[in-house]
């Protein structure tokens, strides 16, 4: 039977993902199997795997920390909202509908966590160590009865739990205290620890409030993790985006992303951020476009409402005037969809509006199929047009993740081409552009993170202001191998590992 740990929060966004990903890579280091496992993940961003199914993103950067390939049993419950407190419900990388919250936390999860008993029966088989990551908070009193990824999972499993605190947001301390005190005994005995994550300053000025939590808790602080700048490891939550600067740089290429209200997906454009000559934002308003040199409609968990906030907050003119000085527009995935004709969706499978008139960007319309296409792809870029240069790169590496069927129109022109689909050769249109090149749009997720094609493309739009082209730097797979490495030499500098492996052997005796 394999050991276990897991890291539960105080509540979302405490850091949670982050220290998972890190013991995941500790562990591998340590030549230990390691694997990560979430039960349930409710995110917008998310992966498909080889054999074609969905997880969250955070466990496809712990899987990589822990130097394995994603699959569905490290996150076997997904939910993507919809809106109007509806979220598609996906059991075991599988569409099961769309459910209500109320639908979902009162009659279904308990029978999703059926799937989840299956999950770890298959991990605890395969691997040595399991590093499990709880969601929010374990106490949330409306929701606990229902609960299938935080204490059920622990009480489940018989795992100890650490409890982690962002500091950065203040109330850490009361944040711990009032956990506990709201936890079960049952459930207050599984903590074995706590964890303050991103403090910033000298940490031997917190001794006294570390003395203050032990003898307060009874519960040993493991550890005070710093504040990691520069973290560059995928992010799940849209939340993360409220950190992000808003502001183009005149002397970097300025490349805005359109913050729809269902943005999903954008983790595609974290290698373009990456770029030392790219400052990437996210525009809120229209207004927002002055000074970008381009511009990407990103995927949506429900484009036609995006596609409907767009068109009622004034961006069709603004995308239309910015194109007008020669900038480009490019959609990925949901935001391909918007740039066309209309997007229409008569079996109401992604809401209860019919159709939506598109941007008119392009000349292709999207019709909703119950059927999401889940796959990894190869591609081919065969001559897009692209500010007076042709961009042709074979090779490319990505995925697909839609349920939209597009239909050519027009003049388009149709230079990308899956070439590969789950491991099966194909020819297979995936994205239009206009024959001038300054609006194209794909279905491929991650292309961007191919280094050659971002590179071509920066170096356009580095033509157009008259600067030189760079050659590729920038390697962005091999970089975020040093970035989980940096992540765990941090980590195992911060914690207790001594403690931490005596509370994993020990289990919850």
């Amino acid at each position: 039977m394999a050991q276990y740990i897991m890291l539960q929060g105080t509540s979302s966004h405490v850091g949670k993902s982050i220290i998972t990903t890190a013991l995941c890579r500790i562990f591998l280091q340590d030549g230990k199997k390691v694997v990560p496992f979430k039960a349930q993940n409710m995110a917008l961003n998310s992966y498909v795997t080889a054999d074609g199914r969905e997880m969250g993103r955070a466990q496809v950067a712990q899987a990589e920390a822990a130097g394995l390939l994603p699959m569905v049993a490290m996150n076997p419950v997904l939910l993507k909202p919809t809106g109007n407190a509806c979220s598609q419900v996906i059991i075991d990388g599988r569409s099961v509908g769309n459910m209500s919250a109320r639908d979902y936390h009162k009659g279904y999860s308990l029978k999703a966590f059926d799937a989840v008993k299956r999950a770890l029966a298959e991990l605890d088989k395969a691997y040595d160590t399991l590093v499990i990551e709880g969601a929010g908070s374990p106490a949330e009193i409306n929701l606990k009865d229902h609960d299938i990824v935080n204490m059920r999972v622990a009480k489940y499993l018989g795992a100890p739990v650490l409890l982690v605190a962002d500091i950065d947001r203040g109330g850490s301390l009361a944040a711990l205290v009032g956990t506990l005190e709201l936890l079960d005994p049952d459930e207050r005995d599984l903590v074995k620890g706590l964890v303050i994550n991103k403090f910033r300053g000298d940490v031997s000025l917190f001794t006294p409030a570390i003395d203050f939590l032990e003898k307060k808790t009874g519960k040993p602080v493991l550890g005070v993790v710093p504040y990691v700048d520069d973290l560059g490891i995928d992010e799940e939550d849209s939340v993360s985006l409220d950190d992000q600067e808003q502001r183009p740089a005149a002397d970097k290429v300025s490349i805005a992303v359109v913050q729809v209200p269902k943005i999903s997906n954008f983790t595609d454009f974290d290698s373009l951020a990456r770029e030392d000559d790219v400052a990437l934002y996210y525009a809120r308003h229209p207004s927002d476009l002055a000074g970008a040199d381009a511009v990407i409609l990103p995927g949506s968990k429900n484009t036609t409402e995006d596609l409907l906030f767009l068109r009622e907050n004034g961006w069709p003119q603004a995308l239309n005037d910015f194109m007008a000085q020669k900038k480009p527009v490019v959609g990925i995935c949901g935001g391909y969809q918007m740039m066309g004709e209309a997007v229409c969706d008569p079996e109401r499978t992604e809401s209860d509006i019919g159709r939506v008139e598109g941007l008119h960007l392009l000349g292709v319309t999207t019709t909703f199929v119950s059927r999401k296409l889940t796959s990894q792809v190869t591609a081919d870029c065969r001559e897009l047009p692209f500010l007076g240069e042709t961009l042709s790169i074979p090779d490319l590496s990505g995925y697909e993740i839609h349920m939209g069927r597009t239909e050519s129109g027009g003049d388009d022109v149709y230079p990308f081409i899956v070439t590969g689909r789950a491991g099966q050769p194909c020819q297979s249109p995936a994205g239009a552009a206009r024959k001038d090149g300054l609006a194209w749009g794909t279905y491929i997720h991650g292309l961007f993170d191919n280094d050659e094609f971002r590179r071509q493309f920066l170096n356009g739009l580095r033509k157009q202001k008259d600067w030189d082209a760079l050659p590729v730097t920038r390697h962005y797979r091999q970089e975020k191998e040093a970035k989980y490495d940096r992540l765990a030499r941090i980590v195992r500098q911060s914690l207790d590992m001594k403690r931490l492996r005596q509370i994993m052997e020990e289990g919850i005796q």
